[in-house]
This record gives structure tokens, sequence and C-alpha cells, in this order.
């Protein structure tokens, strides 16, 4: 069953989508947001159907302190607005530090700066989809 991670920004939407066996996780094309959450929410849940996803999976930025800001609250009102337009489940996930750990990488791999601030998005999906593939593997051993 292919997932479909979202890091949800003000700007972005990072997107990344496993495999059938749920081993990879791609980055996809980010989606630009429009400024309408009804908007932003529909075109996520067509580009799950579009992938075969069978779950949705939304990051959680908690504070390092557990602590819900801005952002995770952001995130929480994207996802219950997600489940208004998919069958697909749409699942929580704790984010934190997936941005850092997608900035990192593509520093790594030579991205240049101005060039990895449109691809940081959809790489901290995948980091996100990624950390909750490996979780999924651990439990199931």
């Amino acid at each position: 069953m292919r997932i479909l991670a979202i890091d949800v920004g003000t700007v972005r939407l990072g997107v990344a989508v496993s495999d059938e066996l749920g081993i990879l996780a791609t980055p996809l094309e980010h989606y630009r947001r429009t400024g309408s959450l009804r908007k932003d929410a529909r075109a996520i849940a067509e580009i799950a159907e579009g992938q075969g996803a069978g779950e949705i999976l939304v990051g959680h930025p908690v504070q390092m302190s557990d602590e819900i800001g801005t952002a995770a609250l952001a995130a929480e009102e994207f996802a219950e607005r997600l489940t208004r337009y998919t069958r697909i489940p749409v699942r929580m996930v704790d984010e934190r530090l997936s941005s850092v750990e997608a900035e990192r990488r593509l520093r790594e791999a030579g991205v240049d700066s101005r060039k990895a601030r449109s691809l940081v998005d959809s790489q901290a999906a995948a980091v996100l989809l990624e950390s909750y593939l490996r979780s999924k593997e651990i439990t199931n051993e």
C-alpha cells in the first residue's frame, strides 16, 4: 500500500510517496499553497488518489518542549479539512526535526541553497515518511 506524506508549510506543502511495499519514500514536487485551505486540501486529496495512496500522513510539528504551537495547529486544521475531501485515512505524525534533516541532506548532496528552498518541503515530507516506515517495520518484526 502506498502512503502519501505531507509537510504543511505556509507557502508550500511538501509531498512524498512510498512505494507499494512501504520501503522507499520519494519526494514529489511540492504544492504551492493558494491561500484557500479548501482548495489546498482538495488538491492534496486528488494527489493522494492519483498516487493510489491507502493512507495520508500529515506532519505534526510539535515543539521540542511538547507544546502545540501555531504551526502544529495549522497542520491539525489542514488534516481535519483533508478528511472532508477523501476517504483515505489521514493520520497526524510527529515530524520534529524533519526539516532540519531535509536541509542537511540537501546540503550534503551539494544542492545550491536557492534551489534547496524549493526542495526542502518535499524532502522533509520524505524524511517524515521514512521515519514512519521504519517505525512500522520495527513494530512488525
